[in-house]
């Protein structure tokens, strides 16, 4: 987005109003590499990111605009391509631990995810979350707004666990009560700790499991984020998963077509698995040389 005129500390959601031809352009250069679901560029729709950028009254137009952009890519495709309409968090900490009340938390998910259904997304994909309380405001609040099925993924970037604490096991008990269509883990720290995760859910989950992680690990060089995982390293990441049990497989941050379309290859066959040690594959945290990433330093960045 930022080759395509994004400004930093905007808002990416205000390119859907403003310059839609670009986050289709986005879009499409992920079904090309060979996604058979992407994400729309709603991350921060919901009021309370939104306010950060005085977009707080337009909350149904930004994700009605990000689904249909996703929509009319994915309507010209000669395959089946599913638009999944992805809510992230709020930034806020839900009472009794933060200001968010519970019922104001699922107000703001039932007015976002409103938006996406009648925008055209086919699932609503509730993303990088690390409280099994604001996940379930976001479940009920999508419930509330649409019938569109949820997946769920949460990042396990603290030793193995959300932010929050909770394991792959616990979010995976949860969200089976939840009734979840699909489960899994997103973004987070390093590959072990997303790998270890999913293991963990997978022997919960009767659900598919997603396996949609950052590429690589994530470091600061001087003022820039740069990932350590090359195409090579997320496709063999990918063949790792699906034998962990994995049945949804993408890439989450740092992860671009040309890593996309690798991991089509390794997953369809046509490329070999790279051997992880000639990958270069950090396997745990331990291989770290620089500073560690900070999530909340990506929030700062993304959002101003």
């Amino acid at each position: 987005m930022f080759a395509r005129g994004l400004t930093a500390g905007d808002a990416p959601e205000r390119m859907n109003l403003d310059v839609p031809r670009k986050v289709q352009e986005i879009h499409q250069a992920y079904v090309d590499a060979g996604s058979d679901i992407f994400l729309t560029n709603s991350f921060g729709g919901t009021r309370h990111r939104l306010a950060l950028h005085k977009l707080d009254d337009r909350v149904v137009e930004v994700n009605e605009a990000a689904a249909n952009n996703g929509r009319t890519v994915a309507d010209q495709a000669d395959r089946k391509i599913l638009v999944a309409g992805s809510v992230g968090p709020t930034g806020e900490l839900i009472a009794p631990l933060g200001p968010l009340e519970f019922a104001d938390a699922v107000d703001a998910f039932a007015e976002q995810t409103a938006g996406l259904s009648t925008g055209g997304a086919d699932i609503i994909w509730i993303e990088t979350m690390s409280s099994l309380a604001e996940v379930e405001a976001a479940v009920v609040g999508t419930r509330q707004s649409c019938d569109l099925p949820i997946a769920v993924t949460m990042s396990f970037d603290t030793a193995g666990r959300t932010m929050m604490g909770v394991t792959g096991g616990q979010a995976a008990t949860r969200l089976t009560e939840l009734g979840v269509a699909a489960m899994g883990a997103n973004c987070g720290n390093n590959l072990a700790d997303t790998e270890a995760a999913l293991v963990e859910m997978r022997a919960v989950a009767s659900v598919p499991v997603i396996s949609k992680a950052n590429a690589g690990i994530p470091q600061w060089r001087g003022a820039e984020l740069s990932y350590s995982g090359t195409p090579e390293v997320m496709g063999a990441h990918a063949q790792r998963v699906r034998l962990a049990g994995a049945e949804i497989i993408g890439g989450c941050c740092g992860n671009t077509p040309a890593h996309v379309s690798f991991i089509r290859g390794v997953l369809d066959g046509t490329i070999a698995v790279p051997d992880p040690l000639a990958a270069g594959i950090p396997e745990s945290r331990s291989n770290r040389t620089e500073r560690p990433y900070d999530r909340s330093q990506r929030r700062r960045r993304r959002r101003g």
